[in-house]
């Protein structure tokens, strides 16, 4: 069977592999789905991409399977590991990690200020794929930035650099580079002036240098002799895709409960109104991810949050059946118990990792009286709620999950209203639909609204 294009998720444990035919024609189709083990401890990832293909032509009921174009997402081996250095925390080395999550990252080590030799040591065992620096407005200032950028060239690390600060510098960057081992990419400052954020270039750059590098991490050596096209990381991917989506229906949220993380998407400009009182700027598109909030590798961490208690109430059991259901706990749910179980971790770790990723309104107190402002993601004017991932596409109960997130609200967090509109990525192929954007946008956005059943 020939099919146009083939997009690979390749996954920390599972490579799946997406089929995408007539991708040229008004009518594309979503042909079917493969999925085998990971093969990166194996030391060759195209192991497994064999392997989910071969599934795929089983579940196809087809000998073989030929396509045009392979391409691919990825978060094995660690998915793209970044550490980022900038001047005061809350203004440039926030922009920074604003581009840096948004563009997919798994961000390793934050430093502000200047470099100490306990930050350097950090930095030469997290081995990163990635370092970006920033640091000073345009024409502002400029030492700290430089000062990092020469103990960092002077690492010789074979790792990738991203300068993304007072564009002053860029100059005296790139002859601290000049014999470094560190191949160096210069980029528009994230935070030019005060109070303005410009994360969109270094998104850009971020995945072009992953997919350049990539092929260095362990297991990933031979991807590029299967993968013809891009290569970007997964959680970027669901980023592209959500910002396509945006740019036809309007501002929306993408959720994605894992089994060891909880990523929220969101790409809004947020009310008018809050904008006015917003104590620091916020980007159009933003991504956070929680680290400690997943249904399967953390979910004795969510467990905890909510408390074994108040799980057994919820679930009717005794504190015996709780801890049996809590020892045997699987990665795919099977029994309608099973099911319940995780709708609940999955239901608190989606309002703990919204609320986290959403602003709030603060109130301050001066000679003047009380005076209210915002603080953080607004989110008030989302219409829509996507869920994408395993939870909250297959679980039974997944649209009620997402409508609790509205209700809430405490009165004072800048949730999406209780109107919002709930949408599921059906199919479970956003990630691979927004690397497939990048060459077929028309393509990639109809098969997504068909995803979603937008009419």
């Amino acid at each position: 069977m020939k099919i146009d294009v083939l997009v690979a998720e390749i996954g920390s444990t599972t490579t799946v592999v997406n089929a995408f035919d007539k991708v040229n024609s008004p009518c594309p189709v979503f042909a079917g789905q493969g999925q085998a083990p990971t093969s990166v401890g194996e030391g060759d990832v195209n192991i497994g991409l064999h392997n989910a293909i071969d599934n795929l032509s089983f579940n196809l009921k087809t000998d073989s399977i030929e396509y045009g174009e392979l391409i691919a997402t990825s978060s094995a081996a660690g998915g793209l590991r970044m550490t980022v250095h900038g001047l005061v925390y809350d203004m440039t080395v926030r922009a920074a990690k604003e581009a840096a999550l948004g563009a997919g990252a798994n961000i390793k080590q934050v430093t502000s200020g200047k470099l100490r030799k306990s930050d350097l040591n950090k930095l030469m065992q997290i081995n990163p794929n990635i370092i970006l620096v920033a640091g000073g407005v345009d024409y502002g200032e400029r030492e700290t930035a430089l000062y990092n950028a020469e103990l960092i060239a002077n690492l010789n690390l074979d790792i990738p650099v991203i300068y993304a600060g007072n564009v002053e510098n860029q100059d005296d960057v790139k002859d601290l580079f000049k014999n470094s081992r560190s191949e160096l990419y210069i980029v528009e400052n994230v935070y030019p002036k005060i109070d303005e954020l410009n994360v969109e270039p270094t998104r850009k750059v971020i995945q072009d240098v992953f997919e350049k590098h990539i092929v260095h991490a362990p297991g990933m050596q031979r991807v590029r002799e299967m993968v013809t096209g891009s290569i970007i990381p997964t959680p970027g991917a669901v980023m592209v895709a959500s910002k396509l989506l945006y740019d036809d229906i309007g501002d929306l949220m993408t959720l994605d409960v894992g089994g060891a993380t909880t990523d929220v998407h969101s790409v809004t400009e947020g009310n008018e109104e809050v904008s006015r009182i917003l104590i620091s700027p916020e980007p159009l598109a933003k991504r956070t991810v929680e680290g400690d909030l997943g249904v399967y590798v953390n979910m004795h961490n969510v467990v905890d949050m909510v408390g074994k208690e108040k799980l057994e109430e919820e679930l009717n059991l005794s504190p015996e059946e709780l801890q049996n259901l809590i020892d045997n706990h699987k990665p795919i749910p099977k029994t309608d118990l099973e099911k319940a179980f995780v709708e609940k971790l999955t239901l608190h770790a989606a309002v703990t990792a919204v609320k986290r990723h959403a602003g709030i309104f603060r109130y301050l107190y001066g000679s003047g009286g009380r005076t209210t402002v915002a603080e953080g993601k607004d989110l008030t004017r989302v219409k829509y709620i996507i869920g994408t991932g395993g939870a909250l596409t297959r679980l039974p109960h997944r649209v009620d999950i997402m409508r609790e997130i509205p209700l809430s609200n405490k009165g004072h967090e800048l949730l999406p209203n209780k109107d919002v509109e709930i949408l599921v990525d059906n199919d479970y192929i956003m990630a691979s639909l927004g690397i497939l954007s990048k060459k077929y946008p028309e393509t990639a956005l109809r098969l997504l609204k068909n995803s979603l059943n937008i009419k």
